[in-house]
């Protein structure tokens, strides 16, 4: 079966989704305390966000839903424990993860171009919501952890 835009990009989204709760829980006894306490709100409420999308989209476009990708969840926790040797782990962690957000919010924009139902779209408005404000929070903890650098 082939898939029209509209589902493709609904695709890609969970996808994304997936792959950044994924990388989350595969990653977070590397976090310290802190971190990990102020994170775990956000990745809480995606993974009911990423429950509704996928009822959503099952239920309007036929889409079943996404697993995290595999190989490049390996090749990413792989990568990620190389740069670690040579960096601060946390530092690399907020690094990733502001990626991770990055894919998920172009995910979702380019889904917003699309004609959704409007329960598909209140639930792209949680993600996109939830991943901007995990945004704020990770460059807020980023810009914290580069002071106490500065300040050593």
């Amino acid at each position: 079966m082939f898939l029209d835009n509209r589902q493709v990009a609904m695709d890609s989204v969970q996808e994304a989704l997936a792959d950044s709760l994924d990388y989350f829980e595969d990653n977070a006894e590397r976090l310290r305390p802190g971190l990990l306490k102020a994170f775990e709100p956000f990745y809480a409420r995606r993974v009911e966000l990423k429950q509704a999308l996928e009822t959503e989209t099952r239920k309007h476009l036929s889409l079943m839903p996404r697993d995290a990708d595999v190989e490049r969840d390996d090749y990413m926790w792989l990568w990620s424990r190389l740069k670690s040797i040579v960096s601060n782990d946390n530092q690399v962690l907020i690094n990733e993860l502001l990626e991770q957000e990055r894919v998920l919010m172009q995910g979702c924009s380019t889904a917003f171009t699309h004609p959704l139902p409007d329960s598909i779209e209140k639930v792209l408005e949680g993600c996109f919501s939830n991943c901007r404000s995990l945004i704020r929070e990770l460059y807020r903890h980023q810009m914290g952890q580069a002071a106490r650098r500065r300040a050593v």
